[in-house]
């Protein structure tokens, strides 16, 4: 597995998170293709890195209402 050196990105808060900080989602989309995302809650804690891809996909799917409830 290789290191990914995240120290220097830029974190975008998702538009749809909580105004209450309560479930808070950022990504870092501007690494070409790997999208990582972290609770914004916990910015020094782990972080998931997903295939640019298959992040886009996902978010198509939640913006489609396709992902069983």
């Amino acid at each position: 597995m290789r290191s990914i050196n995240l120290s220097a990105v830029t974190w975008r808060k998702s538009s749809h998170s909580n105004p209450d900080g309560g479930a808070c989602v950022e990504v870092c989309d501007d690494l070409g293709g790997i999208v990582p995302v972290r609770d914004s809650k916990n910015p020094h804690g782990s972080v998931l890195v997903f295939p640019a891809g298959g992040w886009s996909a996902f978010v198509a799917a939640v913006k489609g209402h396709q992902l069983p409830s």
